[in-house]
């Protein structure tokens, strides 16, 4: 059965929903308030603390459509992509999730249930994974649902203990742990590989497309396990695997999805082979870069930021191989948005911010990545017959031109060299390089730097300021001095750059001295000292040197306003909501806000409008944004509010906005509440329960957005022909007028396969006493294909029907085979299907008299119908 990729999600979704679940939106790609995932790679999540049982919700059965990234730490798939049919950075998990609502019965007739009626796969394809020692799902498996034994494969056992077991999963050394139940599909014979447990299960032919995690147990400290009061259900079934089931494809780059990105990233390139690993990767990494900085995430050289860097360039390297000239990448965020901004609507909100970030980071690749590539045909040469790059090679182009090691891997694989990685580690060891290696999180500066160092700052009233060099890092070793492309730490003993810390990033801009470049490209604390994070552009740098530190103006001005802006966000939320909301975390940069606060539920639209009136009018009376020093007492005595994670040592900055917000802040703010300009919220969502988030624009940046929501508006009018404000009363006419003609288009279509199939019929030939009917026909879809044989059928009798048609919207093969059940002892219809089905680089499956294939080779199409006629004569 052929579905969509939307069809597949909503389809999963609204089975839930119809079984008791309620639909969650899918959480941040950065994880709210756990400190060991680097990026949200499950779909149970935003679930932990619930199984945790720290956290408890209104309902107790849940079902998402999560955004996942796997591209760092211990499941690093990146090297992987591309270069295999399943690996991506960025994948959807499709889940459902019980938190002592229902349990393995349950969980597994509604696994049964979906896979083989709704999304209608053969029951002879499927084969299922227990826990050795779990007779529970076993016999549930076996007895009810009727599987055979032979279908049903035992895994693990207790040997080496519970936590070692394949089927066995754990959150941790500790907590709630459960056997595992997996559902793998077969693609059949002509793919190689075997079933699970078996020596060959590595093969391509069975894969697991849904596993079923039984929360039953507890383990302790000790290492043993205690039954939990409450059993629950952990399930995941990922969306690009299940496509390429649906949609009868074995690579995942080949489902509707990836077909359209491939074919933008092959215009965008103009290459005529897509069938590039290049062109997969591309299409592959967009979805994560452009979902990551969607969620808060911009390239830097640290943590997240790094991983999201070494994806970018990866990509870019890989344009460059399909000939690309000049920057690309983010001419590719224009079509996802597309694809996929109804699923995710960030996407289409943040899709400038998400353009300018990939533009920027491919133009300063680009370089210094001549210059690396240059490098490394130089050492190339030099290793004559030797196919090992030393990880002195790969350490000095990572450290001289930012090349991940993996990016250096990727380049030399297709040239049949290795990375000599131990080599690389030992130098990265050696150099205590600022940034860690693919597999690490990044360094805290905190905790890695020895400096006892005092800076002064004087940026509340400046952003342009005399100071000298009183220390100087490569990564975390202390230095004399720096040289041109080299990544360093500059420390001053007076800087205007505000250094990140509550909520307020960190200022960037450049320090020069005489002729001499540093451009600071991140600015943190350590201690009490101000560390400047960048690279030498120009000349030297050294100890005891006399500089200017100049910060980067305009953005500073747009970050300042920003963050006045959550102040009055939050006076604003407080005094329509009520007392008890509270700041819980925000983020403040140049382009827009990110304040999450303490409130139940979703806003209103008369809150919404309510909140944003509030700001702008607070915008409007100009107040005065004063700054009065105390100590803490006499601060609380006045009335001031203390923001979220922040620690007050001696005196304290009172922030006062007129009448309307009187705060604890220590970062840089506008003048006047008029220099914000214009205030506009852009989203609001859940991200934790009982937790919420706000995402706000001010200034040039709310005046660009808005913009263009009022561009989309116009074209939305132009292409309806009405107005803005009939807009959506003629959208709504147009949406069921076409549903009118479609409905009418559908009855006429019946009408003509009716009529059709009269022709067919009386043109059928004969092979054995056996009516057959073979034949192309134009247009058709598999519905359409179905229904003929249908007609077919009951007016031949006995005989064998194949059609074959292809799908003008996907361009993909599709062929049906019925055979008359008074025939299914000698021909199958699915070995039929499957035979024909070959000519077209497909394959299918279904009922002994009905079976339906895909292919991707339309050219073969008179070919599989030609194949028929030969089929039947052997085995009639």
């Amino acid at each position: 059965m052929y579905m969509t990729t939307d069809e597949i999600r909503s389809t999963y979704l609204n089975y839930f929903k119809r079984h008791g679940h309620e639909i969650v939106r899918s959480s941040s790609l950065v994880p709210y308030n756990d400190p060991t995932l680097l990026f949200t790679n499950a779909g149970m999540n935003q679930f932990k603390d619930i199984y945790l049982g720290k956290d408890r919700r209104s309902y107790i059965n849940a079902t998402t459509a999560q955004k996942c990234v796997r591209a760092g730490g211990k499941q690093n798939d990146l090297d992987n992509v591309g270069y295999t049919a399943r690996h991506h950075t960025f994948f959807e998990m499709l889940g459902n999730f019980s938190f002592g609502g229902y349990f393995k019965r349950e969980a597994i007739t509604h696994a049964w249930t979906l896979l083989t009626e709704d999304f209608k796969l053969p029951k002879e394809s499927l084969m299922v994974t227990v826990y050795a020692e779990d007779e529970e799902a076993y016999n549930i498996w076996h007895k009810e649902i009727g599987l055979p034994a032979e279908k049903i494969v035992r895994i693990g056992d207790n040997k080496g203990g519970r936590y070692n077991s394949d089927n066995f999963w754990q959150m941790g050394d500790t907590g709630p742990c459960g056997p595992c139940s997996e559902v793998f599909y077969d693609h059949g014979e002509g793919i190689w590989g075997g079933p699970p447990g078996s020596p060959e299960e590595d093969g391509d032919r069975f894969i697991e497309i849904w596993n079923i995690v039984f929360m039953q147990y507890n383990r302790l400290a000790d290492g043993t396990f205690e039954p939990l009061g409450k059993p629950m259900i952990d399930n995941g079934l990922g969306l690009e695997r299940i496509a390429a089931v649906l949609q009868g494809v074995h690579s995942n780059y080949d489902i509707d999805l990836f077909r359209d990105l491939i074919d933008t990233a092959a215009n965008i390139l103009n290459v005529t082979d897509k069938s590039s690993k290049s062109l997969r990767v591309i299409s592959d990494h967009i979805r994560s870069c452009a979902f990551l900085i969607a969620d808060g995430v911009l390239p830097s050289n640290e943590g997240r930021g790094y991983v999201l860097r070494r994806i970018i360039r990866r990509a870019v390297r890989h344009g460059r191989l399909l000939g690309a000239k000049d920057v690309f990448f983010y001419k590719m965020v224009a079509k996802l948005a597309e694809l996929m901004g109804k699923a995710y609507p960030e996407l289409v909100e943040q899709q400038s911010l998400i353009e300018r970030t990939l533009k920027k980071e491919e133009e300063q690749f680009l370089n210094t990545l001549d210059r690396g590539l240059a490098l490394l045909d130089s050492e190339l040469e030099k290793l004559g017959a030797e196919r090992t790059i030393p990880g002195e090679v790969a350490f000095k182009l990572y450290d001289t031109y930012g090349f991940p090691a993996d990016l250096t891997q990727d380049v030399v694989r297709d040239r049949g060299y290795v990375v000599d990685m131990d080599g690389f580690e030992s130098e990265m060891e050696k150099q205590r390089a600022r940034a860690k290696s693919a597999s690490s999180f990044g360094i805290d500066y905190n905790k890695e730097l020895k400096l006892n160092a005092q800076t002064t700052f004087s940026g509340y009233d400046r952003t342009e300021d005399n100071g000298k060099i009183i220390a100087l890092f490569k990564g975390t070793e202390e230095t004399d001095g720096i040289l041109t492309d080299e990544q360093a730490v500059i420390v001053l003993d007076n800087t205007p750059f505000y250094a990140e810390k509550g909520g307020q990033i960190g200022d960037t801009g450049e320090i020069r001295c005489g002729n001499n470049l540093f451009i600071v490209e991140n600015t943190k604390a350590v201690g009490k000292a101000t560390i400047h994070l960048g690279r030498v552009e120009l000349g030297e740098f050294k100890a005891g040197d006399e500089c200017k530190a100049i910060v980067d103006a305009k953005r500073r001005k747009a970050i300042a306003a920003h963050h006045s802006a959550t102040h009055l966000l939050h006076a604003a939320l407080r005094e329509i909501l009520g007392d008890h909301v509270h700041q819980k975390g925000s983020s403040v940069g140049p382009d827009r806000l990110r304040f999450d606060y303490s409130h139940p539920q979703p806003l209103t639209s008369m809150e919404r409008q309510q909140i944003t009136a509030r700001v702008n009018e607070w915008i409007r009376d100009n107040y005065e944004i004063k700054t009065d020093i105390m100590d803490l007492e006499a601060a609380k005595k006045c009335g001031a509010m203390a923001l979220f994670d922040e620690k007050y040592e001696g005196e304290v900055r009172v922030l006062t906005m007129g009448d309307a917000s009187k705060e604890l802040c220590g970062g840089t703010h506008a003048e006047r509440t008029g220099d914000l300009g214009y205030f506009m919220i852009s989203s609001d969502e859940s991200i934790a329960s009982g937790v919420r988030r706000i995402e706000a624009l001010v200034g040039a940046a709310a005046i660009e957005y808005q913009q263009s929501l009022s561009q989309a508006v116009a074209q939305a009018c132009n292409i309806l022909k009405t107005d803005n404000f009939s807009v959506v009363d003629r959208a709504k006419y147009m949406i069921e007028h076409t549903s009118s003609i479609e409905h009418e288009n559908m009855l006429l279509k019946e009408k003509l396969v009716h009529l059709e199939c009269v022709n067919f019929a009386h043109e059928a030939t004969e092979c054995k006493g056996v009516k057959v009917v073979a034949r192309k026909v134009d247009g058709y879809s598999m519905r359409e294909l179905r229904l003929a044989v249908d007609e077919l059928k009951n007016t031949l009798k006995t005989c064998v029907v194949v059609l074959g048609s292809v799908d003008e919207k996907t361009d993909k093969v599709n062929l049906i085979a019925a055979v008359s059940k008074d025939m299914t002892a000698k021909v199958k219809a699915g070995d039929l299907v499957n035979a024909v089905a070959a000519h077209v680089d497909g394959k299918g499956g279904g009922r002994p008299d009905m079976a339906q294939a895909g292919g991707t080779n339309k050219a073969g199409l008179d070919a599989a119908i030609a194949a028929v006629a030969p089929f039947l004569e052997q085995n009639l």
